[in-house]
């Protein structure tokens, strides 16, 4: 298994804990709730080399993400607009909580209000 396809794994395995949620796609991978899509895994995205993903942010957060560690954290290409923000996952040591955390974040923008109820348990 080459060492992106872990990573892959690793962010299917954290979208499947999400109510609903799902991930669909070969080399990248979008993550979606009832249609409504709330990040991407992206490798080598048009080529650009990067092993990353992005995800939906809310206000302010892109810009505060990206100041406080900009090796790190990105402003994707044609998403960025949009407001939203990407981790690369191919610089350091993976912050396992910290992905779990902002793809969860990025799922209660997206999804329904009963299945954020269901998350909250």
């Amino acid at each position: 298994m080459s060492e992106n396809q872990g990573l892959r794994e690793r962010i299917a395995a954290i979208v499947a804990e999400l109510p609903e949620a799902t991930c669909r796609g070969d080399r990248d991978l979008t993550l979606a709730v009832r249609k409504k899509t709330f990040g991407y895994f992206l490798d080598d995205h048009h080529g650009d080399g990067v092993v990353g993903v992005a995800f939906k942010a809310g206000p302010g957060e892109q810009e505060a993400l990206v100041r406080s560690d900009p090796s790190r954290f990105y402003v994707p290409a044609y998403l960025g607009a949009r407001g939203w923000a990407a981790l690369r996952l191919d610089v350091g040591r993976v912050k396992w909580g910290e992905v779990r955390e902002l793809l969860t974040d990025a799922y209660r923008l997206q999804a329904p209000r009963g299945l954020v109820a269901r998350l909250d348990g």
